[in-house]
């Protein structure tokens, strides 16, 4: 099949909620930006403002447009990103698969992180947002959709990291509370302190085993 209808969002969270955290982002970068660029002006003149004003609001600024127009599809077996431009990797074919955990301010989030063809480029793929007991995680269309594309695709660890996801559905499916769904375990495994964290195949290997 292939078509329009082939094409599913994996966006974790509502435009609404990334667009509004952008423009706090932005927010923040100009007040830093001209407070500081400021204190600058105060010796070196405008050109001492504009010049400090650029170097730490305009960075934060790109990075704040960047998430604002940031969005994640599934096309067949490609996974996609777009955001100034678009990255996409092909499940099929993928020289990198491997689960990363950030944490970040109490909030961790576990992703995909996938590399290869056609342009070797890398993507970062979130699959569940959570704090505390509970969370934000990829919609059951979409995840069923995902496990049945790494499935399809014969490599052990889009094998692996499929049985992580179908077990995730049958755990919402069952009713469980989100700290009892694979997913959140899993990310529960990475050690706090560390902002991004690669767990190792192996490892996530042995916690599916477990699952059952």
């Amino acid at each position: 099949m292939s078509g329009q209808e082939d094409v599913v969002s994996l966006d974790l969270l509502d435009r609404r909620v990334v667009r509004k955290r952008a423009i706090s982002v932005a927010i923040a970068a100009v007040l830093v930006g001209a407070a500081t660029g400021g204190i600058a002006g105060l010796f070196a003149g405008p050109a001492g403002f504009f010049v400090v004003f650029a170097v730490l609001a305009l960075p934060l600024l790109l990075m704040a447009l960047g998430e604002a127009r940031k969005t994640y599809w599934l096309s067949g077996t490609e996974v996609a990103a777009r955001a100034f431009g678009t990255r996409r990797v092909d499940l099929s074919s993928a020289t990198r698969l491997d689960v990363l955990v950030t944490d970040v301010r109490g909030a961790r989030t576990i992703s995909l992180l996938v590399a290869g063809p056609p342009k070797s480029r890398a993507l970062n793929l979130a699959l569940a947002m959570y704090a505390g007991t509970g969370g934000k995680e990829l919609g059951v269309y979409e995840l069923r959709r995902l496990a049945d594309t790494l499935a399809s695709t014969g490599d052990t660890r889009a094998l692996v990291l499929s049985e992580l996801v179908v077990a995730q559905l049958k755990s919402e499916a069952r009713g469980d509370a989100a700290a009892d769904r694979p997913l959140y375990r899993l990310a529960s495994v990475a050690p706090s302190g560390s902002m991004a964290q690669r767990l190792a195949n192996e490892d996530v290997a042995k916690f599916v085993a477990t699952l059952g």
